[in-house]
This record gives structure tokens, C-alpha cells and sequence, in this order.
């Protein structure tokens, strides 16, 4: 990755909630690393809604635009109608309508794959399959979570939807005798050319990482046209990479095979919806959510996050877990080219859980003491200093 500063310049965005806390460890742990870096700090989340009436203002959109990557921390989403009853009544107009910050810089600066590493450490007493070592790739601004939906359904639409040549009048019927306003619809989309780019990253990181397989979890045999699409663009980029064994699952049916022998996949690939779910699921199997980073990667820019929510019941306490904060942001080392940077925070991460230093309070099993998010950045930061090399790796260009 060739940043556009000779310093990244990485924006930080706390959010909601714990995200403070978590983004704070981040950014004492990334100095203890001595990594080279030019910060700003943005505003995101649910109180610029509350009192502006956007959880991304403008202001914030412009300023990423200049930036080489960013941390986020945590967001409070709520539906829409719950959202607008928190907006004073001089904002409540009908022109506003809350969209998730985090979905909304997906779309716009088109940041198309998330990866989600999912690795079971040594010593997390929370792990439940110790074989599980595997990365996700979901398409990231298609498919479900497009965001092309309506709550009621608009009579031309369903007019379309009703044609005889490209529509389906059979099943339209029962629309219209329940009355269209009765109906809402959430549209899954999928590109030829999304479905082939998450395709391509995917065979793209195993080759590069040692891999050995690529899985697509798709739904096929129901969702003919679009799991169609997306099967289709695999197989294509599958023929492409012969020394990676290509292989697929229906997306119901790999739940339970995860489940039961994670080891079977390394490299899995699934369109937006089926993307999140698994890899929530795979988080499950690795101590939870406070073990699962992510990285929502664009050509030129990338948002690197924790899989968590805000956590809004613990925030201010000194209890977050900090761990899925940050192994994203040693994803984010690995994706500027900081690689010996990368490899030794993991390093030390994976020092502390093995040691038992890492046990927050939804890892801690009953009885063991409970480590707060202070202690564990103070830990690792002594690990990390601990460990200094006398001859620092430049950055790759």
C-alpha cells in the first residue's frame, strides 16, 4: 500500500459507547510500537444525531477524504423509526432518516471488501474450538445490506414487479390483496463485477498467505439468480488460482459444519448479509466478539473496526475488552505495509491471552480475577517495549 503522506495520515473515530475507551488503547499500544503516524479525530456517532440529525456529518466525510486509513472504535445503530424519536422536534423532518455511519462509509468511499480474521489464540479459556484459524471475505456495499429498500411498497414498483414479461404476477397477486402498504421490501443486488472483485481478494490472500483453500457460502438452490451470479463469478476466479482447492456450501448447512469441525475451511467468501452472520458465528467459536477485528478495504482507503457493538451498559468502566480493537488495528500495520510492526503487536497479543493477562470480564471464567482495559494495554505495552527491536523494519513501499 503506497499512502498519499510520507506519514499516514490516519483518522481516528471513537463513536459510541466503549469505542472511546477501545480506540484509546489503540492509539497508546501504536505509539508504544513507535509507528510513524499523523492522527486526526472526527466526529461519529449517535450524539451528532441527536443534536445535528447526522451520526456522519459532512464535515467528517470531507476530512477522511484526505486521510490514508482509519480506526474506528464502536456505533450505536437503532431502526429508523427509534432513531427519530431521539431527534429534537426542530430536526424531525421528513428528510431525515438515520443510516448506520459505518454502512454509510462503506458505500461511499466504495470500500467493498471486509475481511474478518477469525483465530482461536492459545489460552483464551472462551475458546470453544481450538482448530479455528480462518478469514472471511464479505462483499461489503452489495447484496442485502445495499440499502435499496422500501417500507411500503410503491405502486409503480409492484406495477413492474407485476409485468407478465419480467416480473412475477403469480406471487405479485397476494401483494395486492393484502394492500401494498401492508408490504416492505429489502432488495438483495448483486454485480457481476462485485460478485468476481470479493472473489479475486479472497484467492488473492490465500495465495499471498499460504491458504489452502477458498469457500463460497452461498444459497443457490433459493436465491437462484443472485447466488447464481455470485457462483458463477467464483468458479470463474477459481479456475484462475489452480493450486488453491475451490469449494462450496450452502450458507445454512456450513453454520453447522463450522460448528462442529471449523478446521474444514481457511478462506471463506460470502456476499454482504451471508458474510456478516459467519463471521459472527466464527466469532463464537473464538472467545466472542472481543476477539473479532475486521478491515473494510477500498482501492486507496480502508476503516479498520471491532465486530462489536457500543456496549453502551459498560462504557465509561475500565471493562471494555480492547483485543478485537487492537488486532484491527494490526490489520491496519499490515495493510500500510507496516508488516514487522504487525507481527509484533500480534505477537504480543498472543503472548497475553496465552499467559492469561487478557481476560476482561466476558472472558474471565468464575473466579479467575478480571483484568480491566487499562491493565491490559499497560500489559501489552510493556511486552511491546519489552521486545524492541534495536534496528526497526522500514515500511514496504
Amino acid at each position: 500500500m503506497t499512502t498519499r503522506h510520507a506519514r499516514p495520515l490516519i483518522a481516528l473515530l471513537p463513536g459510541d459507547g466503549i469505542g472511546p475507551e477501545v480506540l484509546h488503547a489503540a492509539r497508546r499500544v501504536l505509539d508504544a510500537l513507535a509507528f510513524e503516524a499523523e492522527y486526526i479525530e472526527c466526529d461519529v456517532g449517535w450524539r451528532f444525531w441527536q443534536t445535528e440529525g447526522d451520526a456522519l456529518p459532512e464535515r467528517t466525510i470531507r476530512a477522511l477524504e484526505s486521510c490514508d486509513a482509519a480506526l474506528f472504535g464502536a456505533i450505536t445503530s437503532k431502526p429508523a423509526t427509534e432513531a427519530e424519536k431521539e431527534l429534537p422536534p426542530e430536526l424531525r423532518t421528513g428528510a431525515r432518516r438515520y443510516t448506520s455511519p459505518i454502512v454509510r462509509l462503506r458505500q461511499h468511499f466504495d470500500l467493498h471488501t471486509a475481511i474478518r480474521p477469525c483465530r482461536a489464540y492459545a489460552g483464551n479459556p472462551r475458546n470453544i474450538r481450538d482448530a479455528t484459524d480462518l478469514v472471511v471475505f464479505r462483499e461489503n456495499t452489495e447484496g442485502l445490506y445495499g440499502g435499496i429498500e422500501w417500507r411500503t411498497l410503491p405502486e409503480p414498483l409492484a406495477r413492474v414487479m407485476s409485468d407478465p414479461e419480467h416480473g412475477h404476477p403469480d406471487r405479485m397477486r397476494r401483494w395486492f390483496e393484502l394492500g401494498l402498504d401492508q408490504v416492505s421490501l429489502s432488495t438483495r443486488f448483486v454485480s457481476r463485477p462485485g460478485a468476481e472483485r470479493i472473489a479475486r481478494s479472497a484467492f488473492d490472500y490465500a495465495r499471498a498467505h499460504g491458504r489452502r483453500r477458498v469457500t463460497l457460502l452461498e444459497k443457490p438452490n433459493v436465491l437462484r439468480e443472485t447466488g447464481g451470479v455470485m457462483t458463477e463469478r467464483f468458479r470463474a476466479v477459481a479456475s484462475e488460482f489452480p493450486e488453491i482447492d475451490a469449494s462450496e456450501a450452502n450458507m445454512d448447512a456450513a453454520c453447522t459444519q463450522l460448528v462442529m469441525q471449523p478446521e474444514r475451511f481457511d478462506v471463506i467468501v460470502a456476499e454482504n448479509m451471508f458474510g456478516d452472520i459467519v463471521s459472527d458465528l466464527a466469532a463464537g467459536l473464538v472467545g466472542g466478539l472481543g476477539f473479532a477485528p475486521s478491515g473494510n478495504i477500498g482501492d486507496r482507503f480502508a476503516v479498520f473496526e471491532p465486530t462489536h457493538g457500543s456496549a453502551p451498559d459498560i462504557a465509561g468502566q475500565n471493562l471494555a475488552n480492547p483485543i478485537a480493537m487492537l488486532l484491527s488495528a494490526r490489520m491496519m500495520l499490515e495493510w500500510l505495509a507496516r508488516d514487522e510492526l504487525a507481527e509484533r503487536l500480534e505477537a504480543a497479543i498472543a503472548g497475553l491471552i496465552r499467559d492469561g493477562l487478557a481476560n476482561t470480564r466476558d472472558v474471565a471464567l468464575p473466579g479467575e480475577p478480571v483484568a480491566t482495559t487499562g491493565q491490559i494495554t499497560d500489559r501489552l505495552i510493556d511486552r511491546i517495549q519489552a521486545h524492541a527491536p534495536a534496528n526497526p523494519e522500514p515500511a514496504r513501499s
